[in-house]
């Protein structure tokens, strides 16, 4: 009899073990699931990324996990680890730094999972798709325009992105590599971070320094926008401010006459496309590596 009940209570463990595993498999079941890993959620365009991503995924019937890796380096490493222990397989990384989200890059890498990075690159690791601005070219357009409404005449500072990103290091070069084929000069740069208070800081100090200048390129509208209030606040007028994104508020800006021009990115395009990729990749479809999305100069003509 005992020997009967010892079966009997080995039977029923059993049983319960196999449930158990199977219910933690279909927890772990995360074939319609896309992992997004954005750089910030301070920013207005990341935050439109964030939104075309999962409106996207939601018309598809996939759902979206979004982690806010704040800027930080060592938080996008531990939302790729995060999403990497969920059972992801590719994940969305807007970066950080390119150099340094080469570190969550690889570790997924070694998991298996699929990477596609949005409007900044990674410089080290395999990824399977990058979505991006040719941030070259807009940088160039800005220079342009920025030549035309000077009549190719004038001094102007530039306000950089966060250093060792792809967005500003490509940005700055095509700007400045046009403007230097023209009559005006670069008398400062200086970093802001593509964040307004910091453009607004940098600016008031560049503008102490330099108070003769015509204009101003700010590598994103965030900086641009800090940039006006600095204007604003010494009084200067007639100081041309050309912005890159295009987001609402800088448009809404552009329409006021607060700020010259914008060169418009399309981050809710972004965050579509780079989950249509995912899906391809779920789906077993071919996956475009290098996928580029228009970008356009808006003024108040046209904005």
């Amino acid at each position: 009899m005992k020997n009967k009940i010892m079966k009997y209570v080995s039977l029923i463990i059993g049983i319960f073990s196999i449930l158990i595993l199977a219910g933690c498999g279909n927890s772990n079941d995360n074939s319609k699931t896309i992992g997004l890993v954005v750089s910030t959620l301070d920013n207005p365009f990341f935050v439109s990324m964030k939104s075309g991503a999962e409106e996207t995924a939601k018309a598809e019937g996939y759902k979206v996990i979004v982690l806010d890796s704040r800027n930080d380096p060592s938080k996008e490493l531990s939302n790729v680890q995060d999403l990497v222990t969920r059972n992801i397989k590719v994940i969305i990384i807007n970066p950080t730094d390119s150099q340094a989200v080469s570190n969550a890059v690889k570790y997924a890498n070694q998991h298996n999972v699929e990477v596609i990075t949005l409007d900044r690159t990674a410089v080290q690791g395999k990824v399977l798709s990058h979505v991006e601005s040719n941030n070259v070219v807009g940088g160039k357009m800005a220079a342009q325009y920025m030549i035309e409404r000077l009549n190719d005449s004038g001094k102007i500072i530039e306000l950089e992105g966060i250093p060792g990103t792809s967005a500003a290091k490509e940005r700055g070069k095509g700007f400045e590599d046009e403007i230097a084929n023209s009559g005006i000069t670069i008398v400062a740069k200086q970093p802001a971070n593509f964040d307004r208070t910091q453009g607004l800081n940098v600016t008031q100090n560049l503008l102490q320094a330099n108070p003769d200048i015509n204009g101003i390129f700010a590598q994103n509208d965030e900086m641009a926008l800090g940039a006006i209030r600095a204007v604003e606040e010494a009084g200067k007028k007639r100081i041309i401010i050309i912005g890159f994104d295009g987001t609402k508020e800088a448009i809404n800006a552009v329409k006021a006459g607060k700020m010259t021009a914008s060169i418009a990115q399309q981050p809710y395009l972004m965050g579509e496309l780079g989950v249509e990729a995912a899906i391809k990749f779920l789906v077993g479809q071919k996956v475009n590596p290098h996928i580029v999305v228009p970008l356009r100069l808006v003024t108040q003509s046209n904005a």
